[in-house]
């Protein structure tokens, strides 16, 4: 080996050395596609980090919230997929080796883990703050009410699902703290918050956020869009110019009445989410997978559930029934109210299969979705 080729080989690897730590890699979970690698400098990093925490300063200047962190300190319980670069997991690692003392304060329990295992673990961490999937934080809420988990957090941070108000309720109720519930992606970090109305507020400064149709025109404030189209201003190394969210919002019409000035809106749910069905006659009929859940999720006996649709008039249900329920009569049930249900909506004719399988998390991003189609047909 020449000297020259020597030097250019030494000078390669000092680069490569040099940049690591510039950068932060966070991946999209990939619960609706392919997953999406996107990269975010420093700068970009810890800007948008700071704005994303605007949405919570509210809650952490509340009195309560401040004299339980004073009381017994800081401890960050972030319930994510762990073991990947999903966002909010690979945002909190980042903070650890950035500041080396977060590194007991802040933890990941991965959502992968048996429950068991969870709640023994966090009954020793004691977290005043929980972080982490609307699901999570509800089955943590469960092991609570049962006396199984034994915490008090003061604080508490939903994001990656949509979070009900009834859910949102429950959470505050059992645990005894208010709850923050953000809106984001890997590829916009800090996207929105929810204010105490219940409307998300798009970080406009930072964020082109277009509400379009199916022709991708801009939709007026209070009609709910196809989909929106979003542009980063803050990442500069990985430019997503009107990236197509996939999700359907509807802009408020007018100012927020809790008087924050940002735009506000309603998350509708995604576009690619919505179910097709075939009726009797060979019409296609279209279901919001909101309106399908209900049916499902109000069903006195139903502990949780998942909906897949298999085919054009075939639909798998899995169930979870509560302890002293009968899960014979939890099914008929079950079907009895979605053959009403596809009756009203012109669709008489689908099947509803019950899988042996229970409902589970999604194996690589540990979230927990509830209606899905698994056809395109």
């Amino acid at each position: 080996m020449s000297r020259s080729s020597g030097t250019s080989c030494l000078t390669r690897r000092w680069r490569e050395r040099s940049n690591l730590g510039r950068y932060h890699v966070v991946t999209t979970s990939g619960t609706s596609g392919d997953p999406a690698v996107i990269i975010h400098d420093a700068d970009s990093w810890a800007l948008l980090a700071t704005v994303g925490r605007r949405g919570e300063w509210r809650f952490v200047a509340a009195r309560e919230v401040l004299w339980g962190i004073a009381r017994c300190g800081l401890r960050v319980a972030a319930l994510f997929a762990g073991g990947g670069h999903f966002g909010a997991a690979a945002a909190l690692e980042s903070a650890r080796r950035r500041n080396p003392s977060f590194v007991r304060r802040f933890r990941v329990f991965s959502v992968l883990r048996p429950v068991p295992d969870l709640v023994a673990e966090l009954n020793d961490f004691q977290p005043t703050a929980l972080e982490g999937y609307p699901t999570a934080l509800a089955l943590l809420a469960e092991e609570q009410r049962a006396g199984r988990l034994n915490i008090r957090p003061v604080l508490g941070i939903t994001a990656g699902e949509e979070l009900s108000a009834t859910g949102r309720a429950d959470l505050e109720s059992t645990f005894g703290c208010p709850v923050q519930n953000r809106y984001g992606s890997a590829e916009f970090v800090a996207l929105a918050t929810q204010c105490s109305v219940g409307l998300f507020h798009v970080n406009s400064e930072w964020f082109l956020f277009e509400p379009v149709d199916k022709k991708y025109e801009p939709v007026a404030p209070g009609v709910t869009s196809h989909t929106v189209l979003v542009t980063n201003l803050a990442n500069r190394v990985q430019p997503l110019i009107r990236y197509d969210l996939g999700d359907r919002v509807k802009l408020a019409p007018r100012l927020c009445a809790c008087g924050n000035r940002l735009p506000a809106m309603t998350v509708e749910g995604r576009t690619g989410e919505l179910l097709t069905f075939a009726s009797s006659d060979g019409a296609v009929v279209q279901i919001l997978p909101l309106a399908l859940g209900t049916v499902i999720e109000e069903t006195p006996g139903v502990r949780r559930f998942q909906a897949i649709r298999t085919g054009p008039r075939t639909l798998s249900v899995r169930l979870e029934t509560w302890v002293d329920a009968d899960p014979a009569a939890v099914r008929r049930a079950v079907d009895e109210r979605l053959y009403e249900f596809f009756k009203a909506q012109g669709i008489g004719s689908v099947v509803v299969e019950h899988s042996p399988d229970p409902p589970a998390v999604d194996p690589r991003s540990g979230k927990f979705r509830q209606v899905w189609s698994v056809c395109s047909e």
